[in-house]
């Protein structure tokens, strides 16, 4: 007669108890964490190139102003008028006074054009003004 060693019966597994929790946790971090393209851009444009360039890191300062081709101007996703970029920008400034403005223009825009949405923005007291560009190849 053989005498047979007894073998535990129960497997090691992994313990996928708490996997709901930690799925949930990561879902809610990422939908906190997460800033989604808030306007969609109706103009064309093609950026100037530049030699130097530097990123800004806070993107929920930045409101950006588009000016397309054909001098047709967009400010989140509304097509303006010159006229009117003084009193959207103050009430932009107002309920965010470190707004900074980012103009994204078509590097073929007049530079009339540019300067008279610079009085706008001073006029507006939104004087934190970045000139977006590509970096040059």
């Amino acid at each position: 007669m053989k005498f047979q060693k007894k073998r535990a019966a129960t497997k090691q597994g992994i313990p996928t108890s708490s996997m709901p929790d930690i799925i949930f946790m990561l879902l809610l971090f990422f939908m906190v964490a997460t800033t989604l393209r808030e306007q969609e851009v109706y103009v064309s444009f093609t950026l100037p190139e530049a030699k130097a360039i530097e990123k800004i890191e806070n993107k929920r300062l930045i409101s950006y102003i588009y000016v397309g081709k054909n001098g047709r101007i967009q400010i989140d996703d509304a097509i303006v008028q010159l006229k009117d970029i003084q009193d959207i920008m103050y009430k932009k400034r107002v309920a965010l006074p470190n707004v900074i403005v980012s103009l994204r223009i078509d590097k073929n825009t007049n530079m009339g054009l540019v300067t008279d949405i610079q009085q706008a923005l001073r006029k507006a007291d939104a004087r934190r003004i970045n000139y977006s560009a590509r970096m040059k190849e």
